[in-house]
């Protein structure tokens, strides 16, 4: 790559971030709720169609183009930051000594059955979700769903345990 090339790169990169970069910022912001999330999604969303280069018909398309990425990005982070929440969990009951894990399934016995199925299959048999999913003959989301709602409801029913 040639230093004109380069510096034709930096200079578009220049553009679209004086250009979008506030809008793409905003909109990773409205989907994560994370400031940092959002400025690497607007990070990103650049490199993404400095790589790629895509010819647009005209300004309007390439905003929505790169809406669309940076949307792309957010969902795929929001769905990256619940599995590094998940593992957190699973690392955190782990690390516990045995004993105090009797109590928190004591606590998942208390959960209604869709939610107790799914988070005994996640965290004590160590399957996926999508291993769970053919199992119970169900989609992967919604084992997903079910697993974060349990996760909800244990964390509401522990916390009472322990406010006692």
């Amino acid at each position: 790559m040639s230093v004109t090339d380069r510096e034709q790169i930096n200079q578009r990169a220049e553009t679209l971030l004086t250009q979008y970069g506030s809008s793409i910022l905003r909109l990773a912001y409205s989907y994560l709720h994370n400031m940092d999330d959002a400025e690497e999604i607007l990070q990103e969303t650049l490199i993404q169609y400095l790589k790629t280069a895509p010819v647009l018909e005209n300004e309007a398309h390439e905003k929505a183009w790169l809406f669309r990425v940076a949307g792309n990005l957010s969902k795929n982070r929001i769905a990256y930051n619940r599995v590094r929440s998940t593992d957190e969990l699973k690392e955190s009951l782990v690390a516990q000594q045995r004993e105090d894990l009797s109590s928190v399934w004591e606590a998942v016995k208390d959960l209604p059955v869709k939610y107790r199925e799914v988070i005994h299959l996640f965290y004590y048999e160590g399957l996926s979700t999508a291993q769970i999913a053919a199992i119970l003959e169900q989609k992967e989301s919604t084992v997903r769903s079910h697993l974060m709602r349990g996760r909800e409801k244990l964390r509401s029913i522990l916390k009472e345990g322990y406010d006692i």
